[in-house]
């Protein structure tokens, strides 16, 4: 279930973060799917914020190849925490739109300051393809979509961490990583050495998705968690039924194990703010990808197959 009823779209067009060009488009990929009218028909009331601004990358000139991008990103990241913020603090609930995954930088800022003045504990489940946990310093590429759970447990690039002038945004052990199979050698030592939960799609095979979810729920429960937040990045899912991913990795999750994850979080918990990322109509089949997305987000709004 939901911390509220009213649903707040956030669009944040980033692609400064990728390496490759069109997932600034998924906000609107997102919208031409109906996602509005596909929460709207489960009860809820939708109000879209429309867009955050963000400049384009034929206006930026990367000044560091180990972070490209990174003032525009820091800019619009911080633009992008205090919207979420004070959805947050008007009682709505901020669903936001990508864009590539450095939006958690900013998104997970805001609903972080929210969480420390309401005495709210924060957790958060990151339903990912990759770790996302590289730094300036591990980095194989310098695109800080590769960067921003590193950065909200306050890891890496001091202008990134401290959005809003605090780190760490999140506690390590009120972290759950879901779906991983693209990992780096730095996220690996970062994911021991700080003892982050993590499932790789090697635990998945061999536990089976229910057992995985259940143990997470477990996990936050005994961590008292009373805002519960999802990252979800669409390249989680198999690229064979999520073409539209500009960083597909084979042997994904499937379309029925990521619905059952939604599905189990929203009978078992509270949940009080989601996004989507690094959906790419540039590389999707008649917007297919985005289509999928809605249609997973509406199961973790409450839709099911016998009833709504």
């Amino acid at each position: 279930m939901l911390r509220s009823n009213t649903i707040r779209l956030i669009g944040f067009p980033m692609d400064l973060g990728a390496n490759r060009r069109g997932v600034d488009m998924g906000p609107s990929a997102l919208r031409i799917a109906d996602i509005d009218i596909h929460i709207e028909e489960l009860g809820y009331k939708v109000v879209d914020g429309g867009d955050i601004e963000v400049k384009m990358q034929e206006t930026q000139e990367i000044e560091d190849p180990q972070l490209k991008y990174l003032p525009e990103i820091v800019l619009s990241c911080t633009k992008l925490a205090t919207v979420v913020k004070e959805t947050l603090d008007k009682g709505e609930f901020p669903l936001i739109l990508g864009g590539d995954h450095s939006m958690s930088i900013g998104s997970i800022a805001g609903i972080s300051a929210h969480c420390q003045e309401h005495n709210k504990r924060l957790g958060v489940l990151w339903i990912d393809a990759h770790a996302d946990l590289n730094t300036p310093d591990t980095t194989p590429s310098g695109n800080i979509h590769g960067m921003p759970l590193a950065t909200c447990i306050g890891i890496g690039e001091e202008s990134l961490t401290n959005i809003f002038d605090f780190a760490p945004k999140i506690q390590n052990d009120r972290l759950v990583i879901i779906g991983l199979r693209s990992v780096d050698p730095g996220e690996k030592t970062l994911i021991k050495e700080k003892g982050i939960k993590a499932y790789s799609m090697l635990e998945i095979d061999r536990q089976s998705i229910a057992k995985v979810i259940e143990e997470t729920i477990i996990y936050f429960k005994a961590k008292k968690i009373d805002h519960l937040h999802i990252s979800f990045d669409l390249d989680s899912v198999d690229p064979s039924i999520a073409i539209g991913v500009g960083t597909p990795v084979l042997g994904g999750l499937s379309y029925r194990e990521v619905h059952l994850i939604m599905e189990t979080i929203a009978e078992q918990m509270e949940v009080s703010s989601f996004e989507i990322a690094e959906v790419n109509p540039i590389l999707d089949n008649k917007n297919s990808s985005a289509v999928l997305a809605v249609n997973i987000a509406a199961s973790l709004f409450g839709k099911r197959i016998l009833d709504v």
